[in-house]
């Protein structure tokens, strides 16, 4: 996406240039039609003063204003202008390898092969060929599994809530005492990734000390909730949390590798977005995809205990719970089925290189 440059570079040397575009299909499709609306409502408000008002770009279900990445808030922003001027060049590439599976966005994939998305201008072929993901831990590491799998290895079958914020998220002090409450009161295991709250909540780039969970969490609630719940500082082994038999939910921030792991491994998602393009995958994973739910509060700087353990039971209890499980099941079938061979994925992969060699 940053690297737009690189198609003057192509051009002048006469080779094809190609995107891969590693979040969502649903990011794209929103991102190409931008620079349209854009000029559509030329001298209207910005994104940062429409609130929750509803916006509406093909393929992808309605968009909270509030919940575009921070970068397109301002339209008067010079950071605004530059990432506009990014997603106007994009269908300039001959074609867009995207990290997803059809079945998954199969009406967004539609509409970007339909040049919806990009009005009076064609759309390059795109290309789903996902899940991409790094593979988890092999034999040979066996012997240095991570303590939380052994861990899992204990637990229930689909019994444990699973808490990661990716490599670079962290919450607030605050926060982390409300999270503990929501699961302590919520009765249900989990595995919860622990990182030390950032001095400045903006700043997810910098490195964290090791935290202090004596002084971070509540009193007291380590040994309260010893046997049925294990706190991981700083990182966990996601993708093997993902795929144990004992994972049955996942509070996640909605970056897209991690929503692509918990589908293929078939865990319904807590929705719980920090930054970057997180609050936009949000709103594709809960109201597009149906494979999760969102916490809210998220939005306010505080999602309190009573909204953790709400939807933590949810999840883990309810009959929507149930159906977020068999909707899950059958993503986690889908992406198997995309890599296979003949598979949707294979097949998009091979139709990219015969384009690439009648390209040369």
């Amino acid at each position: 996406l940053f690297c737009v440059d690189a198609l003057d570079a192509a051009a002048s040397i006469g080779v094809p240039a190609y995107f891969y575009y590693t979040s969502c299909a649903g990011d794209l499709a929103a991102f190409l039609h931008l620079p349209h609306y854009f000029a559509e409502t030329d001298g209207g408000a910005s994104f940062k003063d429409m609130g929750k008002a509803l916006l509406r770009f093909p393929g992808v279900p309605p968009i909270p204003a509030s919940d575009m990445p921070h970068t397109v808030l301002d339209r008067a922003d010079r950071t605004c202008a530059g990432r506009v001027g990014h997603y106007g060049r994009i269908p300039e590439a001959r074609g867009v390898l995207i990290n997803t599976y059809e079945w998954l966005e199969a009406r967004t994939v539609r509409a970007l092969r339909d040049g919806v998305c990009v009005p009076g201008r064609p759309t390059p072929p795109v290309y789903p060929i996902g899940p991409l993901i790094v593979k988890g831990q092999d034999a040979a590491a066996e012997a240095e599994r991570h303590a939380c799998l052994a861990w899992l290895d204990a637990q229930p079958e689909c019994s444990v809530v699973f808490l990661c914020f990716g490599s670079l998220g962290a919450v607030s002090a605050a926060q982390l005492k409300e999270i503990a409450r929501g699961l302590e009161s919520s009765g249900h295991r989990f595995l919860w990734m622990v990182r030390s709250p950032p001095d400045d909540p903006t700043k997810f780039f910098l490195s964290h000390p090791e935290p202090d969970l004596d002084a971070l969490l509540p009193e007291g609630f380590l040994e309260r909730t010893k046997g049925r719940g294990m706190v991981v500082k700083m990182w966990a082994p996601q993708v093997e949390v993902l795929r144990h038999a004992a994972t049955g939910a996942f509070v996640t921030h909605c970056g897209w590798n991690s929503v692509l792991e918990a589908a293929s491994a078939g865990v319904p998602m807590l929705c719980w977005p920090l930054y970057a393009e997180q609050r936009l995958n949000k709103v594709f994973v809960v109201d597009e995809m149906k494979a999760g739910v969102l916490v809210d509060g998220y939005d306010e700087g505080m999602v309190t205990a009573e909204e953790v353990e709400k939807k933590v039971r949810l999840v883990m209890e309810s009959e929507e719970g149930e159906k977020l499980w068999e909707r899950l099941a059958l993503a986690k079938e889908k992406a198997a089925e995309a890599l296979a061979d003949g598979g949707p994925s294979r097949v998009a992969f091979e139709e990219f290189l015969s384009d690439l060699k009648l390209a040369k």
